[in-house]
């Protein structure tokens, strides 16, 4: 376990030297826990995990290049909120709520930044044009990169907003249909059809008696001059055969005719 004055003596190659291999694999080998760790709180699965671990270490070396030993403070203090850091950035520039261009998500932070930078430096809020002219871009990019930014986070549905000057509010649930159940019975219906000819002339018969006209085994029975009882037996075994071709399983398909 390498020691805090070795440990520093890295920090300071790396700072005369960013392009040192040797140190920069020392770096990650002594601090890889560390980043891993602070991954690990903020992921929600494996893929995201290992895309904070790399942004974790960028924002480990973000760390080193800004590091200032006269100032007192353990590298570790520092390099921490600095890795929280680029892990939150990175989440919240990659997980919109509504699709947006790739440029707007990758203007969003620095235009964020500049805002921040202008604010501190001016004592108040920039101007549109001085955020345009600090980064070297265009009034209309800072304009639609700030009105997009909003998508980040998609409203709720039960969301009211106002839609008159007389207080009359408005929800997407108001005005959204609802799911029509015929439709999942229609694709049933079509996919049955599709699977029919497995079954004898009466077994279809049955099956279409039962569940597409909603006749009861009863009726059914007296449609084919046969009993209910023979009625169910032609059903249970059709209605095994359809499940044995069915590309999963469906147990609860048929109840729901």
């Amino acid at each position: 376990m390498p020691n805090k004055k070795l440990v520093f003596q890295w920090i300071r190659t790396l700072q005369d030297d960013p392009t040192n291999i040797k140190a920069q694999e020392l770096i990650i080998e002594h601090y890889s826990g560390l980043v891993k760790s602070l991954a690990y709180k903020y992921s929600a699965n494996q893929f995201i995990y290992e895309d904070l671990v790399q942004v974790g270490m960028i924002g480990l070396f973000n760390a080193i290049n800004r590091f200032d030993e006269s100032f007192g403070k353990s590298f570790e203090a520092f390099a921490i909120p600095t890795i929280l850091g680029e892990i939150k950035r990175f989440i919240r520039d990659q997980t919109w709520s509504v699709h947006v261009p790739r440029r707007i998500k990758e203007l969003g932070p620095r235009i964020q930044r500049a805002i921040d930078e202008l604010t501190i430096f001016n004592q108040q809020s920039p101007t549109i044009v001085e955020v345009a002219n600090y980064l070297n871009i265009r009034e209309e990019d800072v304009l639609e990169t700030l009105e997009m930014r909003r998508s980040y986070r998609a409203l709720s549905a039960d969301r009211e907003v106002e839609t008159d000057g007389e207080g009359g509010t408005l929800s997407i649930f108001d005005v959204k249909g609802e799911e029509d159940p015929r439709y999942s019975f229609i694709n049933l219906q079509l996919l049955l059809e599709k699977i029919f000819p497995i079954l004898s002339q009466r077994e279809q018969t049955v099956i279409k008696c039962v569940f597409f006209l909603g006749m009861s085994q009863k009726e059914t029975g007296e449609l084919l001059d046969i009993s209910q009882m023979h009625v169910s037996r032609i059903q249970r075994r059709s209605l095994q055969k359809l499940k044995n071709v069915l590309p999963m399983s469906r147990d609860e398909v048929f109840e729901s005719f």
